[in-house]
């Protein structure tokens, strides 16, 4: 069996039909016989609403780690959304932030880089049939 990765952008999940239909779409690869794993950005325009907002809050530069802890809500928000809409049409999935997938980076807040990929936790969840969704934006 072989693995897919499929990534979906803000656009693809911007709203619950958008969702439903992504759902539908990583089901039918998993039943054409492969092992899939999602990744998934914020839906639709929502990592700028959340800049606009942080905007708002705070006058001045906002700390890097707090505006990475920020953003990377909007991911969380799309990935259980997608599991959601995965276990409502009859299949299985496990949604995953970006440390729980093992993505390891480097502690360079704002702009840091993959520097290992410790992927345990997504191989136990396909070898046991599980649709994996990553959440994008996300490391450790």
């Amino acid at each position: 069996m072989s693995l897919i990765v499929q990534k979906f952008g803000g656009s693809s999940v911007a709203d619950a039909e958008g969702i439903k239909r992504v759902a539908r779409r990583v089901v039918e690869t998993q039943a054409a016989g492969h092992h899939v794993v999602v990744v998934v950005s914020a839906m639709g325009d929502s990592t700028d609403e959340l800049l606009d907002l942080a905007g708002q809050v705070s006058s001045t530069a906002s700390d890097a780690r707090e505006m990475d802890m920020l953003l990377s809500a909007g991911e969380r928000i799309s990935m259980a959304l997608l599991a959601m809409a995965i276990h409502g049409i009859g299949a299985s999935a496990q949604s995953f932030t970006g440390s729980q997938a093992g993505m390891i980076t480097d502690a360079i807040h704002g702009k840091a880089r993959i520097i290992d990929v410790s992927p345990h936790r997504i191989r136990t969840a396909i070898e046991k049939g599980d649709i994996a969704i990553v959440a994008g934006f996300q490391g450790m």
